[in-house]
């Protein structure tokens, strides 16, 4: 991918938090203080045998709550920002990856972009009473937007044209974000790539009941306790809330419901999304990631994401946001996972170095995962800049037919 007449900065700090503790924006005249590089603990991602393995050398620590900035030029010409949140089931990922560089994003689409880590697993989910609220990696999400909104002008980005885009759990995160009222007005334009499904968050009572789990895994208090103490409790517990719930692959924490900055799911919906543009999608095998390759996956994903995903648009647009849904189709050649959960992210970030080996694709040629991954940066790209939504015939994707059209 072409990395031409763009300018990385990273890593970037956007705010502190101490442990189980809510975010606090840098400030100063530029909103930078010094940042450690690091992203958030976690164990191994569950996807790394469709994905590959990460190839960026990052370490670990506490201090994670930084990102990265791609842009054009440092000037004042105010282009459309693209902040990205990364997936992972909230408990892996980090936007410092190479995975996310948005170096060929910037440069085609001549937008600034921005990719966030936030807080993951127990460190930004746990819900236990006494120790943590959960919900933190929401607010440091919050607070990322809020820096953006603050500081962006000065990396030659529009902070009043944000478009915020996601996939996965940072597609959930997207969909959770509209009901903050803190975020009210810290974006323009959504894009939401594989989710959310029919699981958004969880009931307070049952994450509070993972909690004393992982309290009985830790045995110590988890405000002092070590992080590799934490982590191991984290897998312990992932192991058995599996076994408890039946529900195996499932992230032991997760978003909650019924808490800060989530009380009720619903109660801001509609107020928040007035004059909002959206497009959700999915890819046409999605689930083939988690359940293997299968005559089903077809199927399965239109039950788990495609229904859900169309019901969600309706609401949007009842609730007064401009809003579209897609299918991407691409099934690189030699693939045996088909059009799977993560197969677009080759085709809008990254480069050909963080993405070679990766077996979602295939025996795929880099050169048709660069044709394919320009009309795609293309059409997000055109969408930051004005809500509107151009398909590509040459692109295998099908749209919504309520698509928005150029005035």
């Amino acid at each position: 991918m072409s990395t031409a007449e763009t300018i990385r900065t990273a890593p970037i700090r956007y705010a502190t938090a101490g442990r189980f503790e809510r975010p606090h924006m840098i400030s100063g005249p530029d909103g930078r203080g010094p940042s450690s590089g690091q992203i958030c603990p976690q164990l191994p991602g569950r996807l790394s045998p469709v994905m590959g393995a990460n190839k960026t050398n990052l370490v670990q620590g506490e201090d994670c709550l930084n990102l990265s900035i791609t842009t054009p030029g440092h000037d004042a010409d105010a282009r459309p920002v693209m902040v990205f949140l990364h997936g992972g089931a909230f408990n892996s990922g980090a936007g410092l990856m190479d995975w996310y560089d948005g170096s060929s994003l910037s440069a085609e689409a001549g937008v600034v972009v921005v990719s966030v880590n936030y807080r993951l697993g127990v460190f930004g989910y746990l819900c236990l009473d006494g120790v943590s609220s959960g919900n933190l990696g929401l607010y440091d999400q919050v607070e990322a937007l809020r820096w953006v909104k603050a500081n962006i002008a000065g990396y030659g980005g529009d902070p009043d044209n944000v478009t915020v885009f996601g996939q996965s759990a940072g597609a959930v995160s997207i969909r959770l974000l509209m009901e903050i009222p803190d975020a009210c007005g810290l974006f323009t334009r959504a894009i939401m790539q594989s989710g959310p499904g029919p699981d958004v968050v969880r009931p307070r009572e049952l994450a509070e009941n993972v909690g004393r789990m992982f309290a009985e895994k830790v045995g110590q208090d988890p405000r002092t306790s070590s992080v590799a103490a934490l982590l191991d409790a984290q897998r312990t517990t992932a192991a058995a809330w599996a076994e408890q719930s039946g529900a195996v692959g499932a992230p032991p924490f997760y978003p909650v419901s019924g808490t800060d900055p989530l009380p009720v799911l619903g109660a801001s919906f509609g107020e928040n999304l007035h004059d909002l543009d959206v497009i959700c999608g999915w890819n046409a095998d999605d689930v083939s990631a988690f359940t293997g390759p299968g005559p089903d996956t077809v199927a399965m994903t239109h039950l788990l994401l495609a229904v859900p995903l169309s019901e969600f648009r309706d609401r949007l647009v009842q609730a007064g946001a401009r809003a579209c849904t897609y299918r991407l189709d691409w099934r690189p050649r030699g693939s045996r996972y088909g059009a799977t959960h993560c197969v677009e992210l080759p085709l809008l970030l990254g480069t050909r170095k963080a993405w070679e080996g990766s077996p979602m694709l295939g025996d795929a040629e880099w050169g048709e995962v660069e044709l394919l991954g320009k009309k795609l940066r293309r059409i997000w790209g055109r969408y930051a800049h004005t809500g509107v939504v151009e398909p590509d015939p040459g692109l295998p994707m099908a749209w919504d037919p309520a698509i928005p059209h150029s005035v």
